[in-house]
């Protein structure tokens, strides 16, 4: 039976926002249980070995948010699969529940089905079997089948606490032009979504909070995008999480 909600319903709920083309805002998608449940298995996932790790850019600089990857290894940048910046080790194998909640979480997003996820906006992009699919159908909705037929196997799951942020970026190493999928819980954040041309206007701030769900694909696959800031204190006391957690979905295409 779902427990009673980590946070009083509001006067006027929250509804499911298109930020931008391909760009889907859910608020609450994640009920209070399954919100437990994520939190628990991610701090078994963050554990050693190949656990959570502080990340260091190639100009000698760190990242303020703590990251652990499961599946395969993200660095900047690129992928490996152990833990080249870290301990070593073989990263953790993609969770079978992450993978299908990708999915569910890309149906819910998309208002009748996959339909509008497809790599429109993106010539040249994606594996070569979204290509020649997509060549020989002449359209991008057999791109879009070609990817539907791909697991969701990385997820990088980041920690900030009340001082971190991250800056603007595009998440590029992937070859698959399935969309993005970004779950939040514990403290609340603004999240900057912009354009795909440059780290600078236009873009939009959002407030996500904790059991919020966010997917980018299609013309907004490889927008830039940020966090500028956490808002301590503001997480449901009933999660038992101090700071924000977001887990990042996506399919890698990489072989």
């Amino acid at each position: 039976m779902e427990r009673p909600p980590l946070i009083p319903p509001e006067l006027f709920p929250r509804e499911r926002t298109e930020i931008a083309p391909g760009a889907v805002h859910v608020p609450d998608w994640l009920g209070p249980d399954r919100q437990r449940a994520l939190l628990a298995a991610c701090r078994v996932w963050a554990r050693p070995p190949a656990g959570l790790r502080t990340v260091r850019t190639p100009g000698g600089g760190t990242m303020t948010a703590r990251q652990v990857c499961l599946g395969l290894h993200w660095y900047p940048y690129g992928y490996a699969r152990t833990a080249v910046d870290g301990d070593g080790a073989p990263v953790k194998p993609m969770p079978t529940l992450l993978a299908e909640l990708a999915r569910e979480a890309v149906a819910a997003a998309g208002a009748g089905g996959a339909a509008g996820w497809a790599g429109e906006g993106m010539p040249g992009e994606g594996t070569a079997a979204e290509r020649t699919a997509a060549e020989r159908a002449g359209g991008a909705g057999a791109a879009e089948a070609a990817w539907v037929a791909e697991p969701y196997d990385i997820a990088l799951i980041n920690f900030y606490d009340g001082d971190a942020r991250m800056g603007m970026h595009r998440d590029a190493e992937e070859r698959s032009t399935a969309p993005v999928v970004s779950l939040s819980l514990g403290d609340s954040c603004v999240f900057r979504f912009g354009n795909t041309v440059s780290r600078g206007r236009p873009y939009r701030d959002v407030e996500l909070r904790s059991g919020d769900l966010f997917v980018f694909g299609g013309p907004a696959r490889r927008a830039y995008h940020a966090v500028p800031k956490v808002l301590p204190g503001t997480g449901p006391p009933a999660l038992g999480l101090t700071g924000r957690l977001n887990i990042t979905l996506r399919v890698g295409g990489l072989g």
